[in-house]
């Protein structure tokens, strides 16, 4: 940490050095512009460049399947641009592969192909992303997974339940979007000012973000288990299951609502009352277990798995009213 003393110059003008080294390492001179940005007590000072497309290269010489499609997600959310892949020779498999993690990136097209080379690039613009509409469009896409995989089961749907699954991808699209406009934020503060948005309040929404892709995946167990089971499930457990995910469903609003709110009262107040809540689900998601006692153990192991996700989906739910109380504490 080096430190420096304003002076005023002029009479009316603040003015501050900047350490020698930080302005040779990145080209800042007599004559350079440089951008301020505000955020809180603190002033973030950055070179003003022109706006550049990033370009990451990785040799995929020894990566197939997952492992290349994990390798180009990680690409991705890490902000590049242009992502090229390189090889002496990429394989027809390797192209059929990135083909498919590409198809499961938002924005991302197969830009150029060559025998050694493939070109990825996002052809999104990133002026029109927005957090707020990623994740909000997230908690509707898992409550309405969670609400058809227990339809689903109360029919035995094999349709329905597929369709559940389906859609998990669609959540797994968003929550790489969120991840990658927050690594942005933390890379430069000029991703956070277009955002509009506090660095902060991007981490509350790329946490909260998290919990409800793992709502849509615990969605998606129930809709496989779903068309595992053969036989129609007792009413008084499908009367159960309904009851508890409404309370599971009425948590996750209830954290969203005051995760989103702009009152920090309101917002304590409601996450507060979400949280005390997931004590109940615990407590009736056991009293659903003891019901299980009088089937057969193969049925009964399934539905438990099916209950156990029900409430784990009010924990993730009680996470997000615990950041929605975080984010509306007063700043130190």
């Amino acid at each position: 940490m080096e430190t420096r003393k304003v002076q005023v110059t002029g009479g009316s003008t603040y003015t501050v050095s900047i350490p020698k080294s930080w302005a040779t390492a990145n080209d800042v001179g007599a004559g350079s512009e440089v951008e301020f940005y505000p955020e809180g007590d603190a002033l973030f000072l950055t070179p003003k460049t022109e706006e550049e497309r990033t370009e990451g290269t990785l040799d995929v010489t020894d990566l197939t399947g997952e492992e290349l499609v994990r390798a180009v997600t990680a690409m991705y959310v890490s902000g590049f641009d242009d992502i090229v892949l390189e090889s002496s020779r990429i394989t027809t498999g390797q192209r059929r592969t990135i083909r498919e993690a590409v198809q499961s990136l938002v924005g991302l097209e197969v830009f150029e192909e060559t025998k050694e080379t493939v070109v990825i690039r996002d052809l999104l613009d990133s002026s029109e992303l927005s957090i707020h509409n990623a994740v909000t469009r997230m908690r509707l896409i898992a409550l309405s997974m969670l609400e058809d995989a227990l339809a689903a089961l109360e029919e035995l749907d094999d349709d329905l339940s597929r369709d559940v699954i389906e859609r998990d991808d669609d959540l797994d699209r968003l929550w790489l979007v969120v991840s990658r406009i927050f690594r942005a934020t933390l890379r430069t503060p000029k991703a956070a000012e277009k955002l509009g948005l506090p660095r902060e309040v991007c981490f509350d929404y790329q946490s909260s973000a998290r919990q409800l892709e793992r709502i849509g995946d615990h969605a998606t167990k129930i809709a496989h288990l779903t068309l595992e089971l053969e036989q129609p499930v007792p009413e008084e457990i499908l009367e159960a299951l309904e009851e508890l995910r409404e309370e599971v469903a009425q948590v996750i609003d209830d954290a969203m609502d005051a995760l989103f709110s702009e009152d920090r009262d309101v917002a304590t107040r409601v996450a507060n009352d979400a949280r005390k809540s997931v004590q109940r689900i615990d407590e009736d998601a056991r009293r659903i277990d003891s019901y299980l006692r009088n089937l057969d153990p193969a049925r009964a192991q399934l539905l438990g798995l099916i209950v156990d996700s029900v409430s784990r989906c009010g924990d993730y739910g009680g996470n997000i009213a615990e950041t929605a109380l975080q984010k509306a504490a007063p700043s130190p």
